[in-house]
């Protein structure tokens, strides 16, 4: 299966020790972090397969997975 790109979400109230150990578990699974954001949500970009996403969801650090795409204005 075609890996994809991702925004993974995490829970505003997760410690920095935290997000390290799920990023290190999402790399355990295949996963390539891109950037990793800090300022308005605690996250990361990943590229990662379809089935991963699935299994990641489900963790209870994760609010939110959305496939990254192009944003157009009207």
């Amino acid at each position: 299966m075609s890996s994809k790109s991702y925004i993974i979400q995490l829970s505003n109230d997760a410690d920095d020790a935290s997000v390290e150990r799920f990023k290190k578990d999402v790399e355990a699974k295949g996963g390539k972090i891109g950037h990793t954001y800090d300022t308005l949500f605690k996250g990361f970009s990943v590229t990662l397969d379809p089935n991963t996403v699935t299994t990641l969801s489900s963790d209870p650090l994760v609010a939110s997975i959305e496939e990254d795409k192009k944003m157009h204005t009207l």
